[in-house]
């Protein structure tokens, strides 16, 4: 579904990907781990077209996407959802309005469809009856719902996750790390997650990537993760301030 060739970007002097190459299955749930800064989040948004390689390609379905054009780049970000860290929410719109956002902006769908999709995509991530509600009525973990109903809500091919435990309890976290599980067997998507949560890690991926100084390093499932013998994927999944990891 994704592949990135000798993907290279820098701002200025500092180089950020260094020759990334990484295939991301299709209807799988990839996950990117490394250091924070390191450079997950630019990966990310060279994926949905938000940057432009220096170098390299980024192949999606096919289509080399950083050689379109604003017009074609946004048919092709059609196929994409993206939760963001904090929801990203409109918070002069109620929770019905953000979640049909896309289909209004998007799609000729008549208000009665639109009505119907908001509440088919709200009920698959636990929530009834909210849409009259304002995202600062909601919790940390209802505005990350919320958010995740936007983004599946015109039933895209790829997800996009950006921390999407950051700043919630553990039970919280777990209950995310299931909605994801779970959204993504029901709509059958392919997903990319970046993430710093171990655990969740573990327990939502199909495949790990660790991104370590511009390149990824190591690419397996989380079993292979978990027996790697690189002593940066080592330090970095125990914890340890101990090893190549330099502590800045």
């Amino acid at each position: 579904m994704i592949k990135l060739i000798d993907l290279h970007k820098s701002f200025g002097k500092q180089k950020v990907l260094v020759g990334i190459d990484l295939q991301i299955e299709e209807a799988k749930t990839t996950v990117i781990i490394g250091r924070s800064g390191g450079g997950k989040s630019v990966l990310l948004k060279h994926i949905i077209g938000l940057l432009r390689p220096d170098r390299g390609q980024v192949l999606v379905d096919g289509t080399d996407i950083a050689k379109l054009g604003d017009r074609d780049l946004n048919e092709i970000r059609k196929k994409f959802g993206m939760l963001f860290q904090e929801a990203a929410l409109f918070d002069s719109m109620t929770v019905g309005e953000n979640v049909a956002f896309p289909l209004r902006e998007h799609t000729r769908m008549k208000e009665k469809e639109i009505r119907e999709t908001v509440a088919d995509r709200l009920r698959s991530v636990g929530l009834t009856g909210v849409e009259e509600k304002m995202p600062s009525e909601l919790s940390g973990g209802m505005r990350k719902r919320v958010g995740l109903a936007r983004a599946i809500a015109m039933r895209p091919q790829i997800v996009l996750f950006d921390e999407p435990t950051t700043g919630l309890d553990p039970v919280m976290t777990e209950a995310i790390n299931r909605l994801i599980i779970d959204t993504q067997k029901k709509f059958n998507f392919t997903c990319v997650v970046i993430s710093h949560d171990i655990q969740s890690i573990f327990e939502i991926g199909d495949r790990i990537a660790m991104l370590y100084e511009g390149k990824i390093i190591e690419y397996g499932t989380p079993e292979e993760l978990r027996a790697s013998r690189n002593p940066v994927t080592v330090q970095f999944l125990s914890g340890s301030i101990d090893g190549p990891i330099r502590i800045m």
